[in-house]
């Protein structure tokens, strides 16, 4: 086994012995001379709209099998005959599995290569919204399983494929594939009601329609079988990072502020229909506040990487998600679609921030997916105990109001989270080529 070891270090103080500048100046001169081998012997990067147009259709795959559950819970309860426990557990479990199954993806990385992994678990979501729309209660749960569990391991590899062929651009293009993430979870929140009642009120019909999606891009992902990498063809394996104060920072501000996320794809339609909403009005606020996301998510990591550090962005964006969550749960109806507007700017940039902290605190792909595996495996593990909450609180109280306690707690944690995550530094980790 051949190894070679290179520590990743914070970013030099003006204190900083000189020593330590001329070692990590020695680091980014190799660097950039990674990255022209890379410019070099990856086909890709000489055409990287086929790259791009292929992220685009793989991030779109990502919130349909998630959002489009919560506008027809209701429908879905009643002709399963659900219990609000079981209805619960069907808005947390595919949460939990993003988190739980999220350390796959580096493992099938290195041992099949991440274009291929992205392909094959491409296939394995269309078979899960299938499987959950076709065979009943048993289905419905195993395919939410499945649906959880693929969009976690996908979610983990696309951010180091960012950071390897896009790294110059790493903050706009995280804003994009973001975007393109929020633009399917818009999609599937507010059609999923109206494509049911278009199938003879099949709710059936309007959750297995994102087969669909989920095939188109599998094919427009095939292109990307069997490209030659270069240097990044090479497994490489990251030490350090559970030790490391920066990594558990940007994992809890993911977590935290995943969790706030997966409360309004899973609860805030049932929220808005306890408000006196119909339930179509209410998946249209919801999809209407993720179309609003388009816009921060593309924004938010372009200002943010325009200062010196993150954590001002992350503040702001904090804000606006708890004053749109306030409002949505307790201001007057007739103003509703401001706060889900405000709603939405605050939590489309907190996503993308998100993501993009996971570059900017990685010195290269390599440790860029396992800061993702890691911030995403425990994130969304931390995740699921928000829409979980939200469930029990409102079984115990028998209302709503009491859940604005959980958005507070959560929200403050992510802030306080994000203030470390914020910070210009790089994880300290040990990255060994194997």
């Amino acid at each position: 086994m051949n190894l070679e070891t290179e520590k990743t270090m914070s970013r030099p103080e003006a204190s900083t012995a000189l020593v330590r500048k001329a070692e990590l100046e020695e680091l980014l001169i190799d660097a950039e001379a990674d990255d022209e081998q890379v410019q070099q012997s990856h086909p890709l990067v000489r055409r990287p709209w086929l790259l791009l147009l292929g992220l685009i259709l793989v991030a779109l795959n990502l919130r349909p099998a998630l959002s489009s559950m919560a506008p027809l819970l209701s429908d879905v309860s009643k002709s399963l005959g659900l219990s609000a426990a079981q209805a619960g557990l069907l808005t947390t479990l595919p949460v939990l599995c993003l988190g739980l199954f999220a350390p796959l993806a580096p493992v099938l990385a290195r041992r099949f290569g991440a274009e291929r992994v992205v392909l094959g678990i491409l296939l394995t979501l269309a078979g899960g919204i299938i499987l959950r729309s076709n065979f009943g209660e048993i289905g419905l749960f195993a395919g939410s399983v499945l649906g959880g569990a693929s969009i976690g391991i996908i979610g983990v590899l696309l951010p180091g494929i960012v950071k390897r062929d896009f790294a110059k651009h790493a903050g706009t293009m995280t804003g994009v594939y973001t975007m393109a993430l929020c633009l399917g979870a818009a999609m599937a929140a507010g059609s999923s009601v109206p494509l049911s009642e278009h199938f003879d009120h099949s709710w059936a019909m309007g959750l297995g329609f994102w087969v669909i999606p989920a095939l188109v891009a599998a094919v427009f992902w095939l292109p990307q079988i069997g490209q030659k990498h270069g240097a990044h063809n090479v497994a490489y394996r990251v030490r350090g990072l559970l030790r490391d104060p920066l990594a558990w920072q940007v994992t809890l501000y993911m977590g935290l502020q995943s969790s706030l996320a997966y409360i309004v794809f899973g609860w805030l339609p049932s929220i808005l229909i306890g408000r006196g909403l119909t339930p179509t009005q209410a998946g249209l606020v919801l999809s209407g506040s993720v179309i609003i996301q388009l816009a921060s998510s593309l924004a938010a990591p372009w200002l943010a990487t325009r200062g010196k550090d993150q954590r001002l962005a992350i503040v702001v964006v904090m804000a606006l998600t708890l004053g749109g969550l306030f409002g949505c749960l307790y201001a007057p109806i007739d103003g509703l679609w401001g706060w889900a507007i405000l709603l939405g700017l605050g939590q489309g940039g907190t996503f993308s921030l998100a993501l993009t902290l996971i570059v900017l605190r990685s010195r290269d792909s390599h440790v860029a997916a396992n800061l993702s595996s890691m911030s995403q495996g425990f994130g969304y593990t931390l995740a699921s105990m928000g829409p979980f909450a939200v469930g029990v609180v409102h079984d115990w109280t028998g209302g709503w109001n009491a859940v604005g306690w959980i958005f507070g707690i959560i929200g403050a944690g992510a802030i306080l989270a994000g203030l470390g995550a914020g910070r210009a530094l790089y994880v300290q980790v040990v990255s060994e080529k194997v």
